[in-house]
């Protein structure tokens, strides 16, 4: 894509037009080198318009209604007058490395909404099925206007809290009445969330939901950490507490932005992305330059014939 064209794609994107979006975003996702050299340039020439969304992870295991909240509680923020948009991470096909689960047909209302733009992306193996360019899909849908920003994950294992790293509110969602052994260790999750909410509180599980809170309530007061998270119950199916759930998430970027800790949050939220970056360019040129050496080196590792060091450090000697 030529100058003019990335110029023309950066217009249309901060015109708000949606077609241009999921072109700019499907552009951010592809693997190709020429095309991450036009993300770059895309994303390069967004950048001042970019900044000012709400940003926000949800997490927490597969059936604990990550999707059935994102869709009740978009629909309310959507009335209220704000651009929702919704990047939901979903498992790769491992045939074909696309998304799987079909995110749309699980928010059925919000999908339909005019001020809401919801976009499945393939996590592609990438840690705790947080897509690489889910940052970059960030700050497209951000210079278009979208004031909120919602990131769904899978929600599988505790490398899922990678999402904490791009969010300024990071959300966890739990199951009344389920042990340690489905939710995932907890200790993790106590430690990175803002935010705890017990999903489901609502008819015979109204009960247990409100001992899982308690306890997650007494779990988080024994970390003792100088901003614990906010612990409350809700019920994505009736709509009750979602009120208290979003004010629960200004509250705490209230807080973060009146001590400054926002902006810090922002500026080693970038630093990371870089990092990410660099590790994830490093790779695709090894990949291409020194393939065969690795595959090499991989065999004999899995053998005990060489060393996981040594093998490393040949592989990366082939660096220019």
């Amino acid at each position: 894509m030529a100058g003019a064209g990335l110029n023309d794609l950066a217009a249309r994107v901060a015109a708000g037009e949606r077609a241009a979006l999921a072109r700019a975003i499907t552009l951010v996702e592809s693997r190709r080198a020429d095309h991450r050299a036009e993300a770059s340039a895309l994303i390069q020439a967004l950048l001042d318009r970019t900044g000012k969304a709400i940003r926000v992870g949800i997490t927490g295991v597969p059936g604990v209604g990550k999707s059935t909240l994102i869709d009740a509680l978009g629909m309310r923020l959507v009335a209220a007058g704000h651009r929702v948009a919704v990047l939901a991470i979903d498992p790769s096909s491992t045939r074909t490395g696309g998304a799987i689960l079909g995110d749309k047909t699980r928010m059925t209302r919000l999908s339909a909404e005019r001020n809401a733009f919801i976009r499945p992306s393939p996590s592609a193996g990438s840690l705790g099925g947080v897509a690489a360019k889910t940052r970059e899909a960030m700050l497209i849908v951000e210079a278009a206007g979208f004031d909120i920003v919602i990131v769904e994950t899978v929600g599988v294992g505790q490398s899922e809290l990678a999402v904490a790293e791009m969010v300024d509110t990071f959300v966890a969602l739990m199951l009344p009445g389920a042990g340690d052994e489905l939710q995932g260790i907890k200790k993790g999750l106590l430690e990175r969330a803002d935010i705890i909410a017990v999903n489901k509180a609502d008819g015979d599980a109204l009960h247990p939901a409100r001992r899982a809170a308690a306890e997650l309530l007494s779990a988080v007061k024994i970390l003792a950490s100088e901003d614990p998270p906010r612990v409350l119950t809700l019920s994505a199916a009736t709509g009750d507490r979602l009120d208290d759930l979003w004010q629960a998430v200004l509250d705490h970027r209230a807080r973060l932005a009146a001590d400054g800790r926002l902006a810090t949050r922002r500026r080693e939220q970038g630093v990371v992305w870089m990092r990410d970056m660099i590790r994830d360019g490093l790779d695709a040129y090894l990949a291409k330059h020194a393939g065969a050496a690795r595959a090499e080196a991989e065999a004999a590792v899995r053998e005990g014939t060489l060393a996981p060091s040594a093998a490393a450090t040949d592989i990366l000697g082939r660096l220019p």
